[in-house]
């Protein structure tokens, strides 16, 4: 038998409408502290007293902080509840930080005189989330750390995985691999892996472009950091990605959206992820800029970018465009806060597309708890109207899953990617010197040999010695078989 504490207790006893953090807490019976099932059973020594303030208290000390299970308590809440708790212990480093979230969150205040003269506290806890910049707020003497303003501020918990991706120091071990290439070397590698992250970006998306479009983008890509984001930003990025606006309205939305399918006889909405109302779109798009400046020196790069990233996506701001936009940004806060080396950006989206199940599993693990709070109805465009206030769901989200994603996906093109191809151009330049010592062979037919041998292991197929190579003479494609064992080895070149 559990006894539900903390935020469990306070959305049970608010009756909250919100999404459900991924872990709850409760007292068990045991003396120490399991986990298991979504729940973390703490022992009988760690229950708070059955108040506000207690639950409140052992949240904020062992949960950190749930902006949007905070902002609809304090809404449902009296301010006199707030004053009160705050008034029987001014100085507390707990009543101190509830009060200030509450007036940060809902932007009004509360009829409270300054705080006297105390120690400052920090509104995030940084031993359990990461947290921003500390900036002194005098009336609370609390310093907030919050990485984000109240139009958006998802935060990201400190976990074993995330610690040990910050201790690997990988921008380091990426500018290493780059240091040991030569210039004319990182420019092919580098431009190869921008043709193939805006390819990949594409096929995640379910499209086939023309190459054109996919140089174009990727052109884009190797911009990205350059300038600040703002909505004139954005909007050019959308302008770039849709190429025909003929059948795509560019900016903002003006009526609701969702990701998933319609039913096959009725055409009703069958929605796996609802957008953000079209009225909340100026508000969260203004939280989207604020963070992606006020993060610049306070976040580390790769949560950083995770966390505007996923934020862009489920916001879902245009009619289409935002799955490639959603990716883009990854890129710009890397390249913006220089953790990418100079000239050189990670293929983050083919790395996403080699783990496409993990990172359709990373967007529903909010998505799936956001869904069955959102109430809509369809129009007569077979579209969604929601019919609920549903804008903190998207301002306040626990964005963990999607950091540690991001993670593995940079440390996977920089131990992988980055050398690989590095690898492949070394080895390729080598194997056409020697076919040049063999043979007078145009680019383009060397790149059809290479191809050959490579779908065959190394060998030229019977019918390619036949057919496109049957100028060669037998002991030339012996030759030329060997060299290619002793360029490329038993690896497998990374072009296709």
């Amino acid at each position: 038998m559990a006894t539900p504490v903390g935020y469990a207790a306070l959305i049970q006893t608010y009756s909250l409408p919100v999404p459900i953090p991924r872990t709850l807490c409760a007292i068990g019976t045991r003396h120490r502290i399991i986990e298991a099932d979504g729940w973390r059973l703490y022992t009988p020594r760690h229950a708070p007293e059955a108040t506000l303030e207690g639950h409140l208290t052992f949240a904020l000390k062992y949960e950190g902080l749930d902006l949007a299970v905070l902002k609809r308590l304090f809404n449902a809440a009296t301010p006199s509840e707030i004053v009160d708790l705050v008034r029987v212990k001014p100085t507390g480093i707990y009543t101190r930080r509830i009060w200030f979230l509450y007036e940060w969150l809902l932007g009004r205040k509360l009829d409270l005189p300054d705080a006297d003269k105390v120690s400052y506290v920090d509104a995030v806890d940084a031993k359990l989330q990461f947290a921003g910049n500390g900036q002194n707020s005098t009336r609370h003497r609390v310093r907030n750390n919050l990485p984000g303003t109240p139009e958006f501020c998802p935060l990201v918990f400190r976990t074993a995985a995330l610690e040990q991706f910050i201790a690997a120091d990988l921008k380091a071990r990426a500018q290493a691999v780059v240091n040991n290439m030569p210039k004319d070397l990182l420019a092919r590698t580098a431009a190869f892996l921008l043709l193939k992250d805006s390819k990949s970006s594409y096929v995640i998306e379910g499209e086939r472009p023309p190459q054109d479009r996919i140089q174009r983008w990727g052109r884009v890509i190797g911009e990205a950091g350059r300038v600040p984001l703002d909505e004139a930003e954005l909007l050019r990025l959308q302008r770039i990605v849709i190429g025909d606006e003929r059948f795509v309205r560019l900016g903002l939305r003006d009526e609701g959206g969702f990701v998933g399918e319609h039913d096959r006889e009725t055409r009703r909405p069958i929605p796996d992820h609802v957008s953000a109302r079209p009225e909340d779109l100026s508000c969260l798009v203004d939280g989207l800029m604020a963070f992606d400046h006020t993060a610049e020196s306070a976040l580390d790069p790769v949560i950083a970018a995770a966390v505007l990233a996923f934020g862009f996506v489920y916001i879902h701001p245009f009619e289409d465009g935002n799955g490639r936009i959603h990716r883009y940004l990854m890129h710009h806060v890397l390249a913006r806060r220089g953790f990418n080396p100079s000239g050189v950006h990670f293929p983050v989206s083919a790395a996403i597309l080699d783990r496409i199940d993990d990172y359709r599993n990373v967007l529903e693990s909010y998505s799936r708890r956001l869904l069955p709070l959102v109430r809509w109805e369809a129009t007569e465009k077979n579209n969604i109207k929601v019919l609920n206030d549903t804008g903190d769901f998207y301002r306040f989200f626990d964005a963990t899953p999607h950091a540690e994603f991001l993670y593995a996906c940079v440390r996977k093109t920089i131990d992988e990617d980055l050398p690989n191809e590095t690898a492949f151009l070394k080895n390729f330049d080598a194997f056409r010197a020697g076919i040049e010592n063999m043979i007078d062979m145009p680019e383009r037919t060397l790149n059809n040999l290479l191809g050959f041998l490579r779908q065959n292991g190394g060998r030229l197929s019977k019918r390619a010695r036949e057919s496109e190579f049957a100028e060669l003479t037998a002991d030339e494609v012996t030759q030329i078989e060997d060299l290619y064992g002793a360029t490329f080895g038993a690896c497998e070149p990374s072009h296709g």
